[in-house]
């Protein structure tokens, strides 16, 4: 062997031996992420929060990292929304999405969250209110991932039934979904089968 691939190899084992450092301390560095993810497994909800926003708060101290590892970040913001909605802190989930990047769905999930304030409020115009900004949120999310199926139904179901109210504005709370049900031809009540 010469000494030009004996200096070839080196380098080369240098690099793997770096590259592997790095791993291992991005992986130290990403360790409460990791365990959030666990406890979010385990329907630990509570727990993967607090996991997740110390994640976030690691990423925020280093600009760069963020912007570096910016699919990590993305997902940890993102399923931070996901818990507190899931939670039902529909006002934390809303104010999270604000400042949350675009990768994270923010408009998906704030327009999740003021649909369900509309659907507990009991003031007509509040209601009313809550379900227009759920709308407009839903809107955004859709031209944000116009693929997205689901998004494009929540959508639509949230504009047929902004719209229905904007008709029936007096509707309780309790009845809301009954408005996209339409009448049935004859008058009569539809039979109920099963």
């Amino acid at each position: 062997m010469t000494s030009a691939m004996k200096s070839i190899g080196s380098a080369l084992l240098l690099l793997v031996l770096a590259a592997g450092g790095v791993s291992l301390a991005y992986a130290r560095w990403t360790a409460e992420a990791a365990e959030a993810d666990t406890a979010l497994a385990d329907g630990q909800l509570e727990r993967a929060l607090a996991g997740y926003a110390a994640a976030e708060a690691r990423f925020d101290r280093l600009p760069a990292a963020r912007q570096l590892f910016s699919a990590d970040y993305d997902r940890i913001v993102a399923n931070q929304l996901w818990v507190l909605y899931r939670l039902g802190r529909y006002d934390e989930t809303i104010d999270k999405a604000e400042r949350a990047p675009e990768a994270a769905a923010p408009h998906f999930w704030s327009g999740c969250a003021f649909f369900e304030k509309a659907r507990v409020e009991e003031k007509p115009e509040a209601r009313l209110g809550w379900l227009t900004r759920a709308e407009e949120e839903l809107r955004r999310a859709v031209e944000a991932a116009p693929g997205d199926w689901d998004t494009k139904f929540d959508f639509e179901l949230t504009t047929r039934l902004a719209a229905e109210l904007r008709k029936q504005p007096k509707t309780p709370p309790a009845q809301l979904m009954q408005l996209l049900r339409p009448p049935p031809a004859s008058g009569k009540p539809a039979r109920r089968v099963g």
